[in-house]
């Protein structure tokens, strides 16, 4: 007991001592006194479990579980990251971890799918961005939170798991096996379409994504002349805030690409594109969908808002909020919302998205037909669904919507790995339909002029 009641008592003096050191004056108002009975309350809790508790615990269990709870109160993204956690974050930043290779959130209370990695191993065996994975290896996922889903799925290659997932449609849910592996995350790809006409891929933006994409385009430009560019954010859930500002660097010469907005000074910064020689001399058009969100949202939202690129898929994630990775003695972390971000225009995509400036619905195969009808919102998961969500702190803004439907491919499917095929993919179809039709009008512009 004199461990628990050590550690207890040293928990709740770390909690007054930073609340008295940011919050000076306070003591004089009456708000500190509140918040020592708050923390009497947390530590008589505290006692009565430790004391009454049908099994016994482990006081650093209960006082985790107490910052987890504390940090899942405020919104989806803010949470408590344990040493082991904090480690393998460190790792997946660089593009390599163990795992399934699923990008996950929470809503409704269960884990949910945003989008599956192409390649990974949960890609493979058919998980689909919208899935609810209610049980892990028999475990109910209900109220489980992020971090916790995550220590189940991970795992060394070559080891075995079982999920048990539930898609709108099914009639009853549905249990797959899955072995792990090691997941590789190639950042970028890139391939031409047609002589003149490049594609590039980013899966997400890790610490080499922009050296990734000069490089990608470097190799497109010794196969020719680039006449026009299609840059592939669908299905990318994110990742470095930097690394979206330097992608986005690549293709704006000057100009605000995002700025930031806390509660706190250094949180409110303004991300500038530089001057100089720069991949601006062609047309572009940016493909989003549902499960494009955060980084990808920034670097749609700054080429949208500048008129260097064309939007085309269907509304984006969602996802406007900047997460602080605070480092914690004995290796944990905490990663912590601290800021909204802003386009240049001054939107907020937070619960929104970004609107394509064409929606373009993806097309279901004659075999997705024949095998399943899925509801119209089956791939419509978003941020404004997921509980707890910060809410958009713009007014409501008619400039967001989307300017032109295509009525003729109107429903949803589940966007797979056929992206680099025009004959496969409608969306990019249709774009590069578009980047060809820009010189042929431009053609036409030049003749009238003269």
């Amino acid at each position: 007991m004199m461990r628990s009641t050590t550690s207890r008592f040293f928990f709740l003096a770390l909690l007054l001592g930073a609340f008295l050191s940011v919050t000076p004056g306070l003591q004089q108002d009456g708000v500190a006194g509140s918040k020592y009975e708050e923390l009497a309350t947390f530590n008589n809790v505290l006692s009565i479990v430790e004391k009454n508790y049908v099994e016994s615990v482990d006081d650093k269990k209960l006082i985790e579980g107490a910052i987890q709870g504390m940090l899942a109160s405020l919104d989806p993204h803010s949470n408590f990251l344990d040493a082991d956690t904090f480690k393998e974050m460190q790792v997946e930043t660089k593009g390599t971890f163990g795992g399934l290779g699923i990008e996950i959130t929470v809503k409704d209370g269960y884990i949910t799918v945003v989008s599956p990695i192409a390649g990974t191993p949960a890609y493979r065996v058919g998980i689909q961005p919208g899935d609810k994975i209610i049980k892990i290896e028999g475990k109910s996922t209900k109220n489980m939170s992020l971090i916790d889903a995550v220590k189940l799925m991970r795992g060394p290659k070559g080891s075995k798991i079982n999920i048990t997932v539930y898609r709108e449609g099914m009639t009853r849910p549905e249990d797959y096996t899955i072995v792990r592996d090691v997941i590789h995350i190639e950042s970028v790809k890139a391939r031409v379409l047609e002589k003149g006409y490049g594609y590039v891929k980013i899966a997400s933006f890790q610490e080499k994504t922009d050296q990734d994409l000069e490089k990608g385009i470097s190799e497109l430009r010794k196969k020719g002349d680039l006449k026009g560019l299609v840059l592939d954010l669908r299905n990318n859930p994110g990742g470095l805030l930097d690394q979206a500002v330097k992608v986005s660097n690549v293709f704006l010469d000057g100009g605000l690409i995002v700025y930031t907005d806390g509660r706190v000074e250094n949180q409110k910064m303004r991300f500038e594109a530089t001057k100089g020689a720069k991949e601006v001399n062609y047309p572009m058009v940016v493909l989003v969908n549902g499960g494009s969100a955060s980084a990808s949202e920034i670097v749609a939202g700054a080429l949208q808002d500048h008129r260097r690129a064309l939007i085309l898929g269907t509304q984006t994630f969602g996802k406007g909020s900047v997460q602080t990775i605070i480092p914690l003695e004995g290796g944990s972390g905490l990663r912590l919302t601290t800021a909204h971000y802003f386009t240049p225009d001054g939107h907020s995509i937070q619960a929104k998205g970004i609107g394509p400036d064409i929606v373009v619905e993806p097309v279901e195969t004659k075999a997705d037909e024949d095998s399943k009808k899925e509801d119209e919102d089956v791939f419509m998961l978003r941020e404004e669904n997921l509980e707890g969500h910060l809410e958009n702190p713009d007014e409501p803004d008619e400039s967001a919507e989307p300017a032109e439907k295509d009525e003729k491919s109107s429903t949803p499917v589940d966007p797979r790995e056929t992206y680099g095929d025009p004959k496969n993919d409608v969306q990019l179809a249709r774009a590069l339909e578009l980047l060809k039709s820009w010189h042929v009008f431009e053609a036409l512009a030049k003749n009238e002029a003269s």
